[in-house]
């Protein structure tokens, strides 16, 4: 699972699917995404899933970053995703989240 999770987190953007990752850790999907969750207590998009949006709130500590660069740098295609995503997750937009991080 080291390398599986060496690849989400040095390249979180990219387009990581349960197959492409089971590809590179040379296993079935099925094993990948038992053993992954055997190991790290949830399924691999559902643990990408949260390290991107762990990385999306780093990134948004940061004024001068848009959301759509933070969209970009965490593997989301829009803003719009970002923050429907993000809002699932969190319970507020990236937008609310930021003016919360910064009046703290």
């Amino acid at each position: 699972m080291g390398q599986v999770l060496g690849l989400m987190h040095g390249r979180p953007a990219h387009p990581w699917t349960v197959g492409s990752l089971a590809d590179a850790a040379g296993i079935s999907r099925a094993a990948l995404a038992r053993r992954f969750t055997d190991v790290m207590g949830e399924p691999p998009m559902a643990y990408l899933t949260g390290w991107r949006l762990a990385l999306a709130a780093d990134l948004l500590s940061d004024p001068e970053a848009t959301i759509a660069s933070v969209a970009r740098q965490v593997g989301y295609s829009t803003p719009f995703a970002l923050s429907a995503a993000f809002k699932r997750e969190r319970g507020m937009s990236p937008q609310q989240y930021r003016l919360r991080d910064v009046s703290a």
